[in-house]
Parts: structure tokens; sequence; C-alpha cells
């Protein structure tokens, strides 16, 4: 006997939630998306909109879960009141604005006995779960990340990411840290960072990190936003049995065996385990790449640079 979808809503519609949360949702049964809230005047064709989300919960259809993809500085109250409603909650990463809310958000549905999921979707993405198993019981000798794109082609105009809990650079950088975090046998830790501030900026458009799990192997961070030209989202581990090279984000897998890659996943692999959470009364909520780039913040020199503008 199949079970009932789950009724979702999700709130805040721009870039994201269009390009990847409708399609996953659309081609995941187990879901039905069933209002859309946002303080745009209109939503999807056919789903009900609403403005906020008490206007959701006092007026709408009755829902079981809500994505929230809005920016990280409003999300706490919007996932305490959710999870006051007894709603399932899907974090959009980062999962907050900072470390601290994330736990309290956590300690709140354990107590109401409701799924909350922290996602991290580039660790959906297909080389990251083949990269981790290749490398557990292996030699780590040196990890080097380099993470260098154009804001102007992928924050165009979003002011919010500049402001504070924003993140900056660390908005993609944060991607690496959940792919390094998840892949690595052993805990990582920051050492130190060098965080570059535009004049006119409250967040950063560069960092350079050093990092070391707890074996001490070294790792090598950099972040850039003023790449021009060709991207890079680039994970290179050095091991005793070779090279492995995650490209694209995670897309690309290349072992000393030969490269495989595959269509993006991500959207709908974190979909996929939303549901199950969902369905076993668990939740998922990992604060490591969120505890790292705030570790950054307090332990990063801050270096101030030209000014930035879009």
């Amino acid at each position: 006997m199949s079970m009932a979808p789950i009724r979702l809503a999700v709130q805040g519609i721009g870039k994201i939630a269009r390009d990847q949360h409708f399609p996953a949702i659309a081609a995941n049964p187990a879901f039905r998306l069933a209002a859309t809230v946002s303080r745009q005047p209109a939503g999807l064709d056919g789903v009900p909109h609403f403005s906020d989300l008490e206007a959701l919960i006092a007026q709408g259809p009755a829902i079981d879960a809500i994505a929230l993809c809005t920016p990280p500085q409003v999300r706490y109250p919007l996932a305490a009141r959710a999870i006051e409603a007894g709603l399932r909650v899907f974090l959009e990463k980062p999962p907050g604005a900072t470390l601290s809310e994330v736990v309290a958000l956590r300690s709140l549905a354990d107590a109401a006995g409701v799924t909350l999921f922290a996602s991290w979707h580039s660790r959906y993405a297909a080389g990251v779960e083949p990269a981790r198993q290749w490398l557990a019981g292996r030699r780590i000798e040196k990890v080097s990340i380099i993470w260098r794109e154009d804001v102007r082609v992928w924050h165009p105009g979003q002011d919010w990411i500049w402001q504070p809990g924003g993140l900056g650079v660390f908005d993609p950088g944060i991607n690496a840290l959940s792919i390094l975090t998840h892949i690595l046998p052993e805990p990582v830790y920051l050492k130190d960072a060098t965080l570059q501030f535009p004049q006119n900026r409250a967040a950063p458009i560069a960092a350079d990190l050093h990092l070391a799990d707890t074996l001490g192997t070294p790792i090598h961070m950099d972040l850039d936003w003023r790449q021009t030209g060709p991207q890079s989202w680039d994970i290179i581990v050095e091991t005793d049995a070779g090279r492995l090279h995650l490209a694209k984000g995670g897309a690309v897998l290349t072992l000393p065996a030969g490269t495989q890659e595959n269509p993006d996943i991500e959207y709908p692999g974190l979909y996929a385990r939303f549901a199950d959470l969902i369905r076993a009364g668990l939740s998922d909520v990992d604060t490591a790449p969120l505890c790292i780039v705030a570790d950054s913040f307090l332990r990063g020199n801050r270096k101030t640079v030209e000014p930035f503008d879009d």
C-alpha cells in the first residue's frame, strides 16, 4: 500500500527554488507541492500562494513540511515558528546565519519531535560518496581546495549576501567544506585564516584557510569571488594510493583508475533524504561546515581590499 505524498510548502521562491527545488519536488512522488510563501505577489500557476508563513498557517491548505529557501539572516524565526506548528523543516544551506541558532533549532525540533534537515547539497554531487568510500582506510597526505568563481555571474544584485550573516565568499565556500568534512575519515579543524573584506562590504570577497585533520594532515583552502573566465570548484587529495580529484563541485571524480562524470543529482538526492527522514521520524543537522566558517570569522586575520560593486 503506497503512502500519501508529503504535503510540502516552499518559502522563498527565488533563483535557487525555481532552478533546483521545484524540479526536484516535481520529480519525487513522495512529495506534493501544496503551497508557496513569498513577498513576491505571484507564485506558481495552480499552487496556493501566501505572503508570509503566518498567513499560510492560518488560512492555507494543510501541510506536513516546509522548505525554507530564504536568505539565512531571516531563517531562524521562520524555522522556529514552523517547528512550533508541528511542521517538518528543510533548511537550504547555510542552515542559518549563526552556528548557535542552528543548534537552538535542533533542540526545538528534538523537543517537538519533528524532523529538521540541514541540507548540504554539494554532498549529494555524484562524485562525493564514491570519493568518501575510496578515501576510507587510505593514508591522506595533503588536501588542496580551490574554489574560485565570479560573484557577478552567480549572485548578481544579491545585497543580503554581503551583509552580516550572508557569509560573502563563504556562501559558495561552505559547499566545499560540506564535501571536505564528509569525505575525510577524521574530523577537521581550522588553524588560521586570512579574510579579505572589500572596503564597502561587511562580508569577505576572498579567504585563505589553513586547516588540519586530527592526524595532522595539512589542508589548504583558497576561496575567491573575483574569478573571471573558467570557474574552479576543485578538491585534490593526495594519498598513499595516488591522487583523488573532485572537480566541478563534486560532479567529476578522477581516481588513479580513471574519471567518472555523472549528471546533476544534488537536489533530487536532498529530497530523497528529506523524505526518508520524515518517514523515519529523524533529523539530520550537521553543523561541521558552518562551524569552520564561524571559526574563520572568529580566528581569521582581516584585510581590507579595494571596494567591490556589482
